[in-house]
């Protein structure tokens, strides 16, 4: 009974959502559906048939339900019709893009902590950084890397990083720099090495400013990563996908592929809660 209390606000939004959605398909469907239907049809029919269209204007969520099994469970997974094998692609590259965010991030945040000239110098570059469309850079990011022969992952992963690099250094610098005065103060009456205060002091601290930032840095990098398959002109992944449902007027396709991409995302957002739940358990519950 707790459990249906505390998922109740939950289902009340999304009963709202689906009743909101049904309304929208028949009001953007109904002229396409009047056009199909015979002649003397009446209006429960041409209604029903807003939900039943092969090309609907926005499709009903059960056609979008359908469509996600479909394309999910009737082909192998290595299939290119297979929406998994998109997904993964697209999982692949976020995830290398997300990494190579990480490290750059968190190398960025400890040089502009220990070396303040840095901090001066770089931070208005790393914000100025975030101002560019990654839809302008990704295609010359893509022409120069080919011309020195990187071509496949490293380029939409480089794409990613960019976008998903920027949370994680903004979130770890101001960890590293939230202990109080007083308690960098202590570990230097000590004696404490630049080390051992990083170790014992900065780090600690920061753990809690970090992982709310790699939960950006990981949704962002799964947008460049499908944005980074919009230019590059690839075969497969969730961006290749939406791209060729749109040539093709597969509107169904395109929200497979969009919902898929919602549930990766939250996918990587819950495990980013079990390394925090887990890590959090292991230091008694602070974080």
């Amino acid at each position: 009974m707790i459990r249906l209390r505390a998922a109740a606000p939950l289902l009340l939004v999304l009963g709202m959502l689906c009743v909101l959605w049904y309304g929208a398909a028949v009001w953007l469907n109904l002229d396409q559906a009047r056009a199909l239907a015979d002649d003397g049809a009446s209006a429960r029919a041409i209604v029903l048939a807003t939900f039943a269209l092969d090309r609907p204007l926005l499709p009903a969520p059960h056609q979008i339900l359908f469509e996600l099994l479909r394309s999910s469970l009737f082909y192998p997974p290595d299939s290119p019709r297979s929406l998994l094998h998109h997904t993964w692609v697209t999982a692949e590259t976020a995830l290398a893009g997300f990494a190579l965010a990480l490290c750059f991030g968190t190398a960025l945040a400890l040089a502009i902590v220990r070396f303040r000239v840095l901090d001066r110098s770089l931070m208005l570059w790393i914000i100025a950084s975030q101002t560019v469309p990654v839809l302008a850079i990704a295609p010359m990011v893509v022409v120069v890397l080919g011309n020195l022969g990187f071509t496949g992952l490293l380029p939409k992963a480089l794409i990613a990083g960019w976008l998903s690099f920027f949370p994680v250094t903004i979130g770890m610098a101001k960890g590293l720099r939230s202990p109080d005065p007083m308690q960098r103060d202590l570990l230097r009456t000590y004696c404490a090495s630049e080390a051992q205060v990083f170790r014992l002091l900065r780090l600690p601290a920061s753990i809690g400013f970090l992982f709310p930032s790699v939960k950006l840095a990981a949704s962002l990098a799964l947008v460049g990563a499908i944005v980074a398959e919009l230019p590059t002109g690839a075969q497969a992944g969730l961006g290749a996908r939406l791209l060729t449902g749109s040539y093709y007027g597969q509107t169904m396709q395109i929200w497979a592929a969009l919902v898929m991409a919602a549930m990766l995302a939250m996918a990587a957002i819950a495990l980013i809660d079990l390394a925090q739940a887990m890590l959090r358990r292991q230091r008694g519950g602070r974080l």
